[in-house]
């Protein structure tokens, strides 16, 4: 079941959070955040384009590493896509994500069950010479129909 939830945090949410972090609440990182709640997953490339569209002038490297800042301190998360390019999550709750690797895009998939099913089943495995920290799950697919173009 796929949801298009994005439980995106308000501006002054995310200012109090920058601010748990010890992080000022510059016109950059609010220009970044307010990107990320429209689009949930996203890459660097794809915030500063339509940061560019908007005629901001904050350059791409300053979106990652500003991204790459709000994921160290927990506010977003990453994730990996199938060809090894950074994505950031704005929903840091846990939660599965099926990744469209013909458009390179990440969905939320709301299945509390199945992750339920994966966390009790590896409670019992044990791994030498590690400890599970967290479980991330990941599907990788195709789309089954073509997309119409607009």
């Amino acid at each position: 079941m796929t949801s298009p939830r994005h439980p995106a945090h308000t501006m002054d949410e995310f200012r109090v959070q920058l601010r748990r972090h010890g992080l000022k609440a510059t016109r950059q990182r609010l220009a970044v955040h307010e990107v990320m709640m429209q689009l949930g997953h996203a890459s660097a490339d794809v915030v500063s384009a339509l940061l560019a569209e908007k005629d901001s002038k904050i350059s791409t490297p300053s979106v990652y590493n500003i991204l790459t800042q709000l994921a160290d301190c927990h506010i977003y998360a990453r994730r990996m896509s199938a060809t090894n390019k950074m994505f950031f999550d704005i929903d840091t709750a846990r939660h599965i994500h099926l990744y469209d690797r013909e458009n390179h895009e990440f969905h939320d998939i709301v299945d509390e069950e199945l992750q339920l099913l994966v966390s009790q089943h590896l409670k019992r495995r044990r791994f030498k010479g590690f400890s599970i920290e967290n479980i991330d799950i990941q599907l990788i697919a195709h789309p089954t129909k073509k997309r119409k173009k607009v």
